[in-house]
């Protein structure tokens, strides 16, 4: 397994656990990403995103989407996603 970078993390809202990233590749519901800074590092799947707070299944390159995160993230963390060799 091998990881390709899909984005950056560019607002994290404490409150409801919610971080929006900016995508500079493609994500679909189902994918695990890994997201990782400073003092972040941790893997999650995929069960929800939102586009202009509408579910989406899929958003692609320059999308700003918002995801539930299990663990606490920072401004300007890279976000990566599994790819299967």
């Amino acid at each position: 397994m091998s990881e390709e970078k899909i984005g950056i993390i560019s607002h994290y809202y404490n409150k409801i656990g919610v971080a929006t990233i900016v995508l500079e590749g493609g994500l679909s519901i189902g994918d695990t990403i890994h997201i990782k800074g400073s003092t972040t590092d941790f893997t999650q799947k995929i069960d929800s995103m939102q586009l202009e707070h509408k579910s989406v299944e899929t958003a692609t390159a320059g999308n700003h989407i918002g995801i539930r995160v299990n663990e606490y993230a920072r401004e300007g963390d890279i976000v990566y996603r599994a790819v299967e060799k």
